[in-house]
């Protein structure tokens, strides 16, 4: 970034600190109460319209990634700070609070159930205060490579040390015994007959955890370290240079990010109840750090879209194909190059055209480009499909079936017809996007 965008946008993020202009970009109460209250009722909605116990299991899946991605983007989306190694923090929550569960359980605890997620945080915490004193003390590259070499200790020490880890095993728990074995500190939901055995018990406990820990890491960015962040992140230099000490902004912004990730940690525990020590590995930090880039950093709600898509990926997408990763990749790079600001920002985009009144111009050149790239993913697809299962399920036979069509891989017709396909939808779908890129531009100028 030049100097002079980089001074710009430093300077904006210092004038948010100042009451007067904070007060001019506070939205209305109604607005905020409107919005926090659709959130409330979608997650109180959502497991009456998912009912079977696998709808319920990936909600609560999704509360608890909609909890880390909004931690790891106060790193990355707030701070500036690319992380490497936030399952560290994540992971670690997962096994104390693990081992709690384990010690209520045995009567050695006298604790309750629902607050074993705090646990989680709290110990998250405590080790984010011993390695974000060294990882903070450098910004940028450095400290990508620091969290990425801690990441790579970690894992390495999780199998080191099976008992705490458990070893490849992992440790497991018993969140039922635990709550019959709370006693006098038997908490809310324990005294209301609820035992933490149906799954629609564990949801409403992983909801109320994702609305809280949302409304506070959303209350962080409005507060005045939130904001000083942002500065840290455009402009390190000049907020230097007016007297703040930008380490101590990164490493108190590490820790809290780290205490959320614990508490996605410790319900991911309550959850599972079983953690191993895949949960610390760097392929669980690379998950956050791709899903969170592609919901969105630059808005707040980005990593939210992110965590949905983690789990409908994770859960859905893998079932449904064995070469999802390579998908993901493929995703992660179009979206790096053609959207860098995520999902969200092209949300918030039409949202402003459509505050215009010139969405509905749109519509038609929208529904082009989604038959033509739907037609050139369906070829590409069809590719990545033949030559996956010529590579690794040559023992199943030259036939395979996608999207419902049976398909020879070794038959050159197939071959042709999907490359076909291909330049097909790639031809059609390139003339439909400058076609909607001159339409996006007129709109653009029009609206301002």
């Amino acid at each position: 970034m030049p100097d002079s965008a980089a001074n710009s946008a430093a300077s904006s993020a210092l004038a948010r600190i100042d009451p007067r202009s904070d007060r001019r970009a506070r939205p209305s109460h109604l607005g905020a109460a409107v919005i926090w209250g659709g959130f409330a009722l979608l997650l109180v909605v959502a497991p009456l319209v998912f009912r079977s116990g696998l709808g319920q299991t990936i909600l609560s899946q999704m509360g608890i990634a909609i909890i880390v991605c909004l931690s790891y983007n106060m790193l990355l989306g707030q701070g500036g700070m690319l992380s490497f190694g936030h399952a560290v923090y994540a992971g670690f929550g997962a096994f104390l609070g693990m081992h709690a569960l384990n010690l209520v359980a045995d009567g050695r605890l006298p604790l309750p159930v629902s607050l074993i997620p705090v646990v989680g945080g709290l110990a998250a915490m405590a080790l984010a205060m011993v390695f974000g004193f060294v990882s903070t003390k450098k910004a940028g590259t450095p400290f990508a490579m620091i969290t990425l070499g801690i990441g790579e200790l970690v894992w390495a020490s999780a199998l080191m040390f099976p008992e705490f880890f458990g070893g490849e095993g992992g440790i497991s728990g018993d969140r039922v015994a635990a709550a019959a074995a709370s006693g006098y500190f038997k908490d809310l939901g324990a005294n209301l007959g609820l035992t933490y055995g149906p799954q629609i018990q564990m949801y409403g406990l992983i909801a109320i955890y994702t609305f809280v820990c949302t409304a506070a890491m959303y209350a962080f960015t409005r507060t005045p370290l939130g904001r000083m962040s942002n500065a840290v992140r455009d402009n390190p230099e000049r907020v230097a240079f007016i007297g703040y000490d930008t380490r101590k902004v990164r490493y108190r912004v590490f820790v809290i990010s780290a205490f959320f990730a614990g508490v996605a940690g410790g319900l991911t525990a309550l959850n599972t109840e079983i953690v191993t020590a895949e949960v610390v590995g760097a392929s669980r930090s690379g998950a956050y750090l791709l899903f969170t880039f592609i919901g969105g950093t630059g808005v707040f709600f980005g990593p939210i879209l992110g965590g949905i898509l983690m789990v409908l990926a994770f859960a859905l997408l893998s079932e449904f194909t064995r070469a999802w990763l390579l998908y993901l990749g493929i995703a992660f790079v179009l979206m790096v190059m053609w959207a860098p600001g995520g999902l969200a920002s092209l949300v918030m985009a039409n949202v402003r055209v459509a505050a215009a009144g010139r969405l509905r111009t749109l519509i038609p050149d929208y529904l082009v480009l989604a038959a033509t790239l739907l037609l050139m993913l369906l070829g590409a697809a069809t590719l990545i499909e033949m030559v996956y299962h010529l590579q690794l399920n040559t023992a199943l036979g030259s036939t395979l079936s996608f999207v419902g069509i049976p398909l020879d891989a070794k038959h050159p017709g197939y071959w042709t017809g999907a490359t076909v396909v291909l330049l097909t939808g790639l031809v059609l779908f390139t003339l439909a996007q400058r076609r909607f890129a001159r339409r996006w531009a007129e709109i653009q100028e029009l609206i301002g």
